[in-house]
């Protein structure tokens, strides 16, 4: 059976584009359509999956993205990560084996609110909040 992160890497590669990518998608992983689609709905109702849907180039609608990380301590890591995923803005997260070991991403309708957003995950976390803006797509 599929892992849960096996499947969740496999839905970064894409969606089919046709009339039932569900139905392609399960065919190809040798699940049902039903059964892919509960699962998904499983994973976003466990907070696995924070998210899912297409992903747009923001800054042509006046938007913006913004990766940020953050050096957390250890033991206050999971006390953190609730705090910044409670922000609506912030499109997803997660650890990594570095000194700076929680990114996240910030999306934003409009440009200059990501400056907003990112102060106040700083002053509710209390914690320097890096932030690095794409440059280019």
């Amino acid at each position: 059976m599929l892992t849960d992160a096996e499947l969740i890497d496999r839905l970064h590669g894409g969606l089919p584009l046709t009339d039932r990518p569900f139905a392609d998608l399960g065919a190809e992983l040798g699940m049902a359509e039903d059964d892919l689609i509960e699962r998904l709905r499983l994973l976003l109702a466990t907070g696995m999956l924070s998210r899912f849907g297409p992903l747009f180039q923001i800054e042509r609608a006046g938007g913006r993205f913004v990766l940020a990380a953050v050096s957390v301590p250890e033991a206050g890591f999971d006390e953190v990560a609730a705090q910044v995923n409670s922000w609506p803005e912030v499109a997803h997260n997660y650890r990594r084996d570095h000194a700076l070991n929680m990114w996240f991403v910030v999306a934003v309708e409009v440009a200059e609110d990501a400056e907003v957003v990112l102060d106040g995950i700083e002053a509710e976390i209390g914690l320097p909040v890096l932030d690095f803006p794409k440059e280019r797509e």
